[in-house]
C-alpha cells in the first residue's frame, strides 16, 4: 500500500495553492515572473487595475509563502519573482496529482 504524502510538504503545498486560489494573484505573480525584476506597488497596481490596498493585500499572501520577494528601496518596498518557486512549483503540481518528480526541492525559501 502506498504511503500519504508526509504532513509537512503536504501543508507547505496546500499554503502555495491558497496564495494561488485568486485570480488576481495569479495574475500579479504571473506578470512579475514575466517582467523578471523588481518592480514598486505602484508599477503592479498601474497594470493589475486594483487599488493599492488590495495589491499590496495580495503582496503580503504571495511573500508570506515566498512566491514573491520584497526588496527594501529607500522608503519603499519592491516585489520580484523569487525564481526558486517557478522552478519547485510545477514539481509540487506533480507530486500532488501522482507523478514523479525527481529532483524536487520542497521549499520555496
Amino acid at each position: 500500500m502506498s504511503e500519504l504524502l508526509d504532513r509537512g510538504t503536504a501543508e507547505e503545498y496546500a499554503s502555495w495553492f491558497r496564495a494561488l486560489a485568486d485570480p488576481s494573484r495569479v495574475q500579479i505573480v504571473e506578470y512579475l515572473a514575466r517582467q523578471a525584476r523588481p518592480m514598486s506597488v505602484g508599477e503592479i497596481v498601474a497594470v493589475a487595475g486594483l487599488a493599492q490596498s488590495t495589491v499590496s493585500q495580495h503582496l503580503k499572501i504571495l511573500t508570506e509563502v515566498r512566491f514573491v520577494l520584497v526588496e527594501p528601496v529607500g522608503n519603499a518596498r519592491h516585489y520580484r519573482i523569487n525564481t526558486r518557486c517557478i522552478e519547485c512549483f510545477p514539481s509540487a503540481a506533480d507530486v500532488v496529482m501522482g507523478r514523479p518528480a525527481p529532483g524536487m526541492t520542497v521549499s520555496c525559501g
